[in-house]
């Protein structure tokens, strides 16, 4: 029998969709220009090589985020006018989609919810210029909490404060690259290893925006066509992510360059250098990062409600915001690097298992197949293994070094092996339009 969750999906009109500037491309941006992106991105990149070859790594890994990670669920998104977690039954199958994607982008999202907090309550401390520990988890609560319930209730009204919100932290990134302008060209690379900082830019910039990515589903049904699809991505994910990721290691390279302070390659110093304006842009980052805790939050509620239907929608959140806090509180959440390298490693693969279904499928949405697809579930366990050689014990360090960016390569491996095991006849039947009415026949009719 077709889930519920699949039955009980209405496609999105072509009426109800709009241009790129008005959704893929401003939620994008939105993602990328999120402080939690850039705060530690100069230490492992230009740390290690020339400002100008981050750059050029900031280029490659916003095409390589569009090409590999945001086309193929967007498109897919776009012909079905379905989301995510119905558009993924054809890789994972219908039985093998409450966990993959489903679940899976909840849990992620719990991790999201707790990294957001914890950067923001660290920002408003700053502002406040305090240190305390107490502070910073009543902060935290409050932030958590508040930010869950919004999105239990819905988040309409944030969705229309995002439109302003999503550009305050661009304002605030060209004061400070302004403000520490003149120490670029005085910038010494301490630790002259080009190629490990030009990989660092790959493993970070793909692995922050993976989940993005396969969210491109979400946000492709939305668009009208495939020029939609290509614009919004290139401008939203190409460019975002040049000038998001671009303009804070210029920063940072002269804050140091011009020895505003003590030499720090985090980017709160940076922000500190301004002087004067530096409490009430500690607070603007903030404010900013109201927006992704709301949508986290709520992708992570319908996520539970969704796959976990007799859980009410209340329950299941409060569960996965406590988590959330517990993460933040303890600190676990403060490794941003690390975090994205999981994550790069959790939804590397399912991108590219579905990227190998998509082709297989002459480009368009085969349709849900039956029970579980283990083509679909091998692929993601083997390309997860290749995505976190540094978390196994005992794994060689030759190894983990051979395997940067490790993020990239799990994407390959899912592919691949998802192309294998087709091949084999490992994937289930597909479930035909008799038998699952508006689901193929709106796929059919949008191609």
């Amino acid at each position: 029998m077709t889930p519920s969750y699949i039955k009980l999906s209405l496609p999105v009109p072509p009426a109800s969709r709009a241009p790129w500037y008005k959704n893929t491309f401003p939620t994008y941006a939105g993602i990328f220009l999120w402080v939690g992106f850039y705060l530690k991105l100069a230490w492992p990149t230009i740390g290690y090589a020339d400002v100008s070859i981050c750059l050029w790594g900031l280029v490659l890994a916003g095409f390589l985020c569009f090409a590999l990670y945001y086309y193929v669920p967007a498109m897919l998104g776009m012909q079905t006018g379905r989301p995510l977690y119905v558009v993924g039954t054809s890789t994972f199958g219908t039985t093998g989609g409450y966990l993959m994607p489903g679940l899976l982008m909840g849990v992620l999202q719990v991790g999201w919810v707790a990294v957001i907090a914890s950067v923001s309550a660290d920002f408003i401390m700053k502002g406040l210029n305090q240190t305390s520990r107490g502070l910073f988890t009543i902060i935290v609560l409050v932030w958590v909490y508040s930010l869950g319930w919004v999105a239990i209730k819905g988040i309409h009204y944030v969705g229309q404060a995002a439109k302003f919100l999503n550009w305050v932290p661009l304002i605030m990134i060209l004061i400070v690259f302004w403000a520490n302008r003149g120490g670029i060209s005085h910038y010494v690379v301490p630790h002259k290893d080009s190629l490990s900082g030009f990989l660092s830019v790959l493993t970070i910039v793909i692995g922050y925006f993976a989940t993005a990515g396969a969210a491109g589903a979400d946000f492709g049904m939305n668009n009208r066509n495939r020029k939609d699809i290509v614009l919004g991505g290139i401008f939203g994910i190409v460019v975002g992510a040049v000038i998001a990721g671009g303009l804070p290691i210029l920063s940072v390279a002269g804050y140091i360059g011009r020895g505003a302070g003590p030499p720090s390659y985090d980017y709160t110093a940076a922000i500190a250098s301004v002087g004067a304006l530096a409490p009430a842009m500690f607070f603007l980052f903030a404010a900013a990062s109201l927006v992704p805790t709301c949508f986290s939050s709520f992708i992570a509620s319908n996520s539970f409600s969704t796959m976990l239907p007799k859980v009410p929608r209340s329950v299941s959140t409060l569960a996965g915001v406590t988590i959330s806090v517990i993460l933040a509180i303890t600190g676990v959440a403060n490794d941003l690097v690390g975090f994205f390298v999981i994550v790069g490693a959790s939804f590397g693969p399912i991108c590219g298992a579905m990227a190998a279904d998509y082709f297989l499928a002459g480009r368009r949405w085969s349709g849900p197949r039956r029970g579980i697809n283990w083509a679909g579930y091998v692929a993601w366990a083997l390309g997860f293994l290749v995505g976190i050689p540094n978390h196994v014990p005992g794994m060689p360090a030759a190894w983990v070094r051979a395997d940067n960016p490790s993020v990239l390569y799990s994407f390959v491996a899912g592919f691949l092996v998802y192309l294998l095991l087709a091949k084999t006849g490992l994937r289930p039947a597909a479930i035909y339009k008799g038998e699952t009415g508006p689901v193929i026949a709106a796929a059919s009719e949008a191609l």
